[in-house]
């Protein structure tokens, strides 16, 4: 007993050692995060490369009409993200350099993401406790994930799940918005009059390239170290749809495939082809058809939340939930 005693208190000491000399490290990197309020193990934090907006937030971000757009392919990936009327489509071709674009939509604060290595597109309301907010990149990746910040209390944000991880809003959450993973040809099918997100600087990056070529057909994630899920492989597209206050519904997208649409508790979804992986082919817009997923509430009719991600990426955040195959 007293053995095992030992042995326990050498394990807490190290990994509380460990611990304050991740936020020693953070802090010589200039952070003003509060590290002493987190809801998770630093241990599982890693540096992704860059440092602190080394991949640059879009702030001010610039659109064209749609009936202008002239470099995008109908197989070309967008967010398609439509509030009040105002609809924009953000393609991939551009959130693959940038992650995270801070905008204004139908007079609504959001933050258009996308974590390349999770395949995780989100659009999330920016406010937080009632005042706007506009989120960076940390550089720092959990489960592979991108880990945000918020440049007011610079507290760290998990892009997967929207809940704050470090710092003063550890434990608030997100809303999630409502947005498509669709084609060009889709979103511009649905919203003739819309506007398209283009690039700043078009020397700044190079726009339309995939940076991770052959990424989704691996045999594993790149600088992730959690357990596999079973069953399927851990690069298989799932489908995941958030609701709020229950657990998540996830289906692999080969099993919608297969059906072409599914009825599930309430959700209606339904696949169609026409859409390129953005992580397959070193240009984008050449990527193998992944094609596109819509979901719906099966009431009312109405897009719901959802994300087409990595199945690694599904049971590391939600080790729990079946995934229906």
């Amino acid at each position: 007993m007293a053995q095992r005693l030992i042995v326990f208190i050498f394990v807490v000491f190290t990994i509380i050692s460990s611990a304050l000399a991740q936020e020693a490290r953070w802090k010589a990197e200039g952070w003003k995060t509060d590290f002493s309020i987190s809801t998770v193990n630093y241990a599982e934090i890693l540096s992704g490369g860059p440092p602190k907006d080394g991949i640059p937030p879009i702030d001010k971000p610039k659109f064209i009409a749609v009936v202008n757009e002239t470099e995008l392919t109908d197989r070309d990936p967008v967010i398609g993200l439509s509030i009040n009327g105002d609809a924009r489509a953000y393609p991939l071709r551009i959130l693959t350099w940038h992650e995270i674009v801070n905008d204004t939509v139908g007079g609504k604060a959001v933050a258009v993401t996308y974590c390349p290595l999770c395949n995780a597109a989100i659009v999330f309301d920016a406010t937080v406790d009632g005042k706007p907010q506009s989120f960076g990149t940390t550089g720092k990746l959990r489960n592979s994930d991108l880990i945000m910040y918020d440049r007011e209390t610079e507290s760290w944000w998990q892009q997967f799940t929207g809940e704050g991880i470090a710092g003063l809003n550890t434990g608030k959450k997100l809303k999630l918005i409502a947005s498509r993973i669709e084609s060009w040809a889709d979103f511009k099918k649905r919203f003739p009059d819309g506007k398209v997100l283009v690039p700043n600087n078009r020397g700044f990056r190079n726009y339309g390239r995939n940076p991770y070529v052959n990424y989704d057909i691996s045999a594993t994630p790149f600088l992730y170290n959690g357990s596999m899920p079973k069953g399927i492989s851990p690069m298989a597209r799932v489908v995941v749809i958030k609701r709020d206050q229950k657990p998540p519904l996830v289906v692999s997208l080969q099993h919608l495939r297969d059906k072409r649409s599914l009825t599930l508790n309430g959700y209606k979804l339904s696949w169609k082809a026409g859409q390129a992986s953005a992580l397959h082919t070193g240009e984008i817009s050449k990527g193998r058809d992944v094609g596109g997923v819509i979901v719906k509430n099966s009431s009312t009719d109405e897009d719901v939340a959802y994300d087409v991600t990595f199945a690694f990426v599904s049971h590391a955040f939600h080790p729990n939930i079946k995934i229906l195959k």
